[in-house]
């Protein structure tokens, strides 16, 4: 096996150590295949990263190996790879920001095989520009999920917030809201339980807002909990620890209504040609405001 090669990553020359290392032992994919695929995919992925703090999982011995979730920087870093120092309870916390393929390059060393984003930039962290809402189904069911995202983007469609479409390479979708960003989090997630909590009104017996899970009784949740300071989301292209290398994936509306695309439809090893189709490129610019948005769903009441 072996020790080290040196990647060439957007001017930079980065080391990966033990590129044979088998990190999905499934499809045999190594972590030089990890560390080319986020290399590839850089250009359609850092758009979605930058200037983010991020938490990473980790997987150092692949998926047969222990897990860990990284928040903090470790003091081993290069240090051009961009950090930022964020309060938490009690204290701060140094996340990490990828901003250039190299340091995408760096974190793949590091067998990071997820990327989880927050949904604020690092220079305004109590303002989001995302609003994330997690469709999970009870079972691994996802003609549930798609009926339940259909009724959501006919919702938002009511609210005219525009909307963007993700496999979570899991069980189920994320449906994405860009927003202003001038809106701090409890705004956000207040406003997002009351969409969700709107929904599972409309269709009490599918849909549910239900946390605790044995009270589900079988029905979708619609999960609105990452929308809040230091929460994250898993970002757009990431790998996910699943037996073949599954791809949180970006989608277009109509693709939900194809019967091949599921949670874990792309992998590692074919999900480029979807992201060269830049199923996103439909979205504004700019984020919406929540105010006409809550103002249109309090007259739905």
């Amino acid at each position: 096996m072996s020790e080290s090669t040196k990647v060439r990553a957007g001017g930079r020359t980065v080391e990966v150590h033990r590129p044979d290392k088998v990190l999905f032992p499934g499809p045999g994919l190594t972590k030089a295949d990890l560390v080319e695929y986020y290399r590839s995919v850089a250009p359609f992925m850092l758009p979605e990263l930058a200037g983010r703090p991020l938490m990473l999982e980790r997987h150092p011995d692949g998926l047969d190996g222990p897990r860990f979730m990284q928040k903090n920087t470790p003091a081993s870093y290069p240090d051009w790879i961009h950090r930022v120092e964020l309060a938490k309870k009690g204290g701060t916390v140094t996340h990490t920001v990828c901003d250039n393929t190299a340091t995408l390059v760096y974190l793949a060393d590091q067998a990071s095989l997820t990327i989880h984003r927050w949904l604020s930039h690092a220079a305004r962290p109590d303002f989001p520009d995302r609003l994330v809402f997690d469709l999970d189904p009870a079972e691994d069911d996802f003609e549930s999920v798609r009926g339940a995202a259909r009724q959501l983007g006919e919702l938002l469609g009511e609210l005219k917030l525009p909307s963007a479409l993700m496999t979570t390479g899991s069980k189920g979708l994320h449906v994405i809201v860009p927003l202003d960003g001038r809106a701090g989090f409890d705004d956000v997630r207040a406003f997002a339980a009351d969409v969700a909590g709107t929904l599972a009104g409309r269709d009490p017996d599918r849909l549910t807002t239900e946390v605790r899970t044995g009270e589900r009784g079988g029905r979708l949740y619609l999960d609105v909990q990452r929308n809040g300071y230091a929460q994250t989301a898993v970002a757009p292209y990431s790998v996910r620890p699943g037996d073949r290398a599954p791809v949180a994936t970006p989608i277009t509306w109509e693709q939900l209504d194809d019967p091949e695309v599921t949670a874990r439809r792309w992998t590692l090893t074919d999900v480029l040609e979807q992201a060269e189709t830049r199923p996103w490129s439909d979205l504004p610019a700019r984020g919406r405001a929540l105010g006409p948005a809550r103002r249109r769903l309090e007259a739905l009441k």
